[in-house]
């Protein structure tokens, strides 16, 4: 798992267009210091979170318009930004001990955006400036991307505290009202409610610390007896009802057992193999904690296994090449990314994974085509635009090069150097073209932020 922190405190106010890479969404209009914020992306623990996440969100109205995200962090908190994504903390995940616990945190989260308490916190900050300044942070968390195959942390983007506190912390009355919402569709998922009750007593007690020693959830949805009595309540009413769900206990175990392989000791994964769902997700956290020791030949054999026992599972392929090229055995990790991204050809992490291949095997003009559909599905992924770029410039086109530069660096609020490469790439493309366009607005908008830091 490779952690990419990179803080983004840039002061600027952007010109919107319908033609612009909406740069503006990302940039945080204050100069205040800023917090970083890691999402770690995998598209096998994404992919696993929405496999477990999905009965909760069709009963909450939701379908599949909502991404469960990970933010890389060892402090308990789970929130909402918008009506999009749902956060969950790499520390909860990895503490929570039962799908019905972790199901029950997206339930509650879920509930928050179908009763519109978002969007009513959102109107009434009622300063423009605010409002807009929040809205790129928002935007920017939720979109934040490493573009890598590997289970690595996206941009880092830059948070005013203040800011976000005021935003995620939710009212009590919201959060009963969340509460009942999120009761009824574990219900109406088949879920056992308990998870609510194990998840209020995981944070129990925790009111009674120091503000510096609470959980940040403790501290963004304040927890009172009367709503633990409630969720007790509820627990009981519905005791007995909810099933065994073999296909929950798996993704849940597959997500939490590869995050765990990667970001816990390789000792602590070899003891703990035996709580893995099953045989393959086992062999996968054994080949991670055997490629964590650089033993990549041991890592191969394993993940092999696995594979075995599912050959059309596209993220198990992911991860080989993953052990692969970083085992710089680039020309078989090519292969394996491809038949990874055969079996997801839209899922953007495993493209820019099979796009990085590619270039490492000195194949720019395939990589080229790979990593522009990679972009098409998420552009704002800042590794792939990195790659993008180098393929660009390997198959000489200098001006989309610097375009796709100029992009990463204003994702990562370096204004002064996007504005620069936007230079470059106006000066060589095609007046009125796609790519001269984007470059257009990321100039404007480094200008602005010239000027900003000027007065």
């Amino acid at each position: 798992m490779t952690f990419d922190r990179e803080n983004l405190s840039a002061s600027t106010k952007l010109r919107l267009s319908m033609t612009t890479l909406l740069i503006a969404s990302f940039l945080w209009l204050s100069a205040l210091p800023a917090r970083a914020i890691s999402l770690i992306r995998d598209p096998d623990i994404e992919y696993s979170l929405q496999q477990l996440a999905a009965p909760i969100l069709n009963a909450a109205g939701l379908g599949g318009s909502v991404r469960i995200l990970v933010v890389s962090d060892s402090k308990l908190n789970a929130f909402v930004v918008d009506r999009k994504h749902i956060f969950i903390n790499s520390g909860l995940l990895l503490r929570t001990n039962s799908p019905a616990m972790l199901q029950a945190v997206i339930a509650h989260e879920a509930a928050h955006i179908a009763n519109g308490h978002i969007a009513r916190r959102t109107q009434n900050f009622g300063n423009a400036r605010t409002v807009a300044g929040l809205g790129a942070v928002l935007a920017a968390v939720a979109a934040a991307a490493s573009g890598s195959a590997e289970a690595g942390a996206g941009i880092a983007i830059g948070v005013t505290s203040s800011a976000q506190r005021v935003f995620l912390s939710h009212t009590r009355s919201e959060e009963a009202s969340a509460d009942k919402s999120a009761i009824s569709y574990l219900v109406r998922a088949g879920v056992d409610t308990k998870g609510a009750v194990n998840v209020f007593e995981l944070f129990r007690g925790q009111e009674a610390l120091n503000t510096n020693r609470q959980d940040p959830y403790v501290r963004s949805h304040p927890l009172t007896r009367d709503r633990l009595r409630a969720a007790k309540a509820a627990a009981q009413a519905h005791a007995g009802k909810a099933k065994p769900n073999p296909k929950s206990d798996y993704w849940f175990g597959r997500a939490k057992g590869k995050l765990s392989a990667f970001m816990r000791s390789p000792k602590w994964t070899k003891r703990n193999l035996k709580t893995s769902p099953s045989k393959d997700v086992r062999l996968m956290r054994e080949a991670v904690m055997h490629h964590r020791q650089s033993n990549s030949k041991k890592a191969i054999s394993t993940i092999n296994q696995a594979i075995a026992l599912r050959p059309n599972d596209p993220y198990l392929y992911e991860l080989k090449g993953q052990i692969l090229i970083e085992s710089r055995q680039i020309k078989a990790s090519v292969a394996a990314y491809k038949k990874g991204a055969d079996l997801a050809p839209n899922n953007a992490l495993m493209l820019g994974g099979y796009g990085r291949a590619l270039l490492a095997a000195k194949n720019p003009r395939a990589a080229l085509g790979v990593l522009e559909k990679a972009r098409s599905i998420d552009f704002r992924d800042r590794r792939i635009l990195r790659d993008l770029g180098g393929a660009y410039a390997q198959t000489g086109n200098p001006g989309m090069a610097a375009v796709a530069t100029a992009e990463r660096y204003a994702l990562q609020g370096r204004m002064k150097d996007a504005g620069i490469q936007a230079k470059r790439a106006l000066a060589v493309l095609p007046q009125g073209s796609t790519g001269w366009r984007r470059a257009d607005d990321i100039a404007v908008a480094a200008k602005r932020a010239e000027k900003k830091k000027k007065r």
